[in-house]
């Protein structure tokens, strides 16, 4: 019996998503150490970059529910990582930026994290990352 064009690609799939799985897994493990959650370090990765952005704006970023980002929001401002001011622009609208702190451990993790991933790829040669990258890159475009 051979396997269908079909089956290989459900075979390709499924183990996408386990590959998937094991980095959510392997984030979050580290991400444990500084008591985040991925979305919550997915926003603070997303503010360190921008400096400042409106709420609205994060969750465009991140392509998220408004009522998402303010609940990701609250969990980072409770934990001091970011802050909220007024938009000089309009009174109305708030800015978030990411506090001294929150740029801190944003470095901290991305260091980690970068760790964390480098060892599940490290299985790899070189030259298979970069194909890697070249064909995920491509299934996103």
């Amino acid at each position: 019996m051979t396997n269908s064009a079909e089956d290989r690609d459900d075979s390709l799939a499924d183990a996408f998503r386990s590959v998937a799985r094991l980095l959510r897994k392997v984030s979050a493990e580290s991400l444990a150490r500084w008591d985040l959650t991925p979305s919550q370090f997915r926003a603070l990765r997303v503010l360190t970059h921008h400096a400042a952005l409106r709420p609205s704006e994060l969750s465009e970023h991140l392509r998220i529910a408004p009522r998402s980002t303010t609940e990701v929001l609250d969990g980072l401002a409770a934990k001091g990582l970011v802050a909220r001011s007024p938009d000089p622009e309009d009174r109305r609208a708030t800015l978030v930026t990411p506090t001294d702190h929150g740029r801190d451990v944003a470095a901290q993790i991305r260091s980690a994290s970068g760790s964390e991933s480098a060892r599940v790829f490290a299985k790899l040669t070189a030259d298979d990352r970069a194909q890697l990258a070249r064909i995920l890159s491509e299934l996103l475009a």
